[in-house]
């Protein structure tokens, strides 16, 4: 930023403004009384706010959704199948501790089970939230075949769960710590909305 002066009889400030693709120049000018050269200080004090300003607009804000490391999330996931097996979706939701969504996403996966269902919903969840780095995951959901086949409480008997029971225990033990409560369906229900608006944007195309 360039500083400059001329004068008249009175002091009058101007400002002149020029930019050419990424290059902006301000010019701060004040005319004194006689033909004196001056700079007030009006002219020092805008051109120190113009500096800030410049300052500020080089750090950019980044959207939670995108939003690079966070030490703690909560994840809500949930699965359906419409006649189970039958037409099914996966839903899960990502947040930090204020509660603020920080990802929501519901996938349409074809013809499953619920339980599967269920399962896909965790394994998507777990792999989005990869991206933030987080130390602590707190994971919440209703299912609570899953959630106690995941403490270790109930043993895997259905074979089919097999490979993504194990696909999803090797992702968790990429995290830090991965807790695993249940809750009430009623406590659920953003993972259930993104669930059932998956399914019906499938089944009404």
């Amino acid at each position: 930023m360039q500083l400059l002066t001329s004068s008249i009889p009175e002091i009058i400030p101007h400002l002149r403004w020029e930019n050419k693709e990424k290059d902006v120049r301000i010019w701060l000018t004040s005319r004194g009384e006689g033909g004196k050269e001056i700079v007030t200080k009006d002219d020092q004090h805008l051109a120190e706010v113009v500096d800030d300003l410049f300052k500020s607009l080089q750090t950019p804000i980044v959207p939670n959704q995108h939003r690079t490391t966070i030490d703690e999330i909560k994840i809500f996931t949930d699965g359906g199948s419409r006649g189970n097996p039958g037409p099914s979706a996966s839903g899960y939701a990502l947040l930090d501790m204020q509660n603020n969504i920080i990802r929501q996403e519901g996938v349409y996966i074809g013809v499953t089970t619920n339980n599967q269902a269920e399962y896909h919903a965790l394994k998507l969840a777990l792999a989005a939230s990869r991206d933030l780095h987080p130390k602590k995951i707190h994971v919440y959901m209703d299912s609570l075949l899953v959630v106690n086949q995941m403490l270790g409480k109930f043993k895997v008997r259905n074979r089919d769960l097999w490979p993504i029971h194990q696909s999803i225990s090797e992702l968790v033990a990429t995290f830090k710590e991965v807790s695993f409560t249940q809750i009430p369906r009623e406590l659920n229900k953003l993972a259930d909305s993104l669930v059932n608006q998956a399914l019906d944007n499938e089944l009404d195309k």
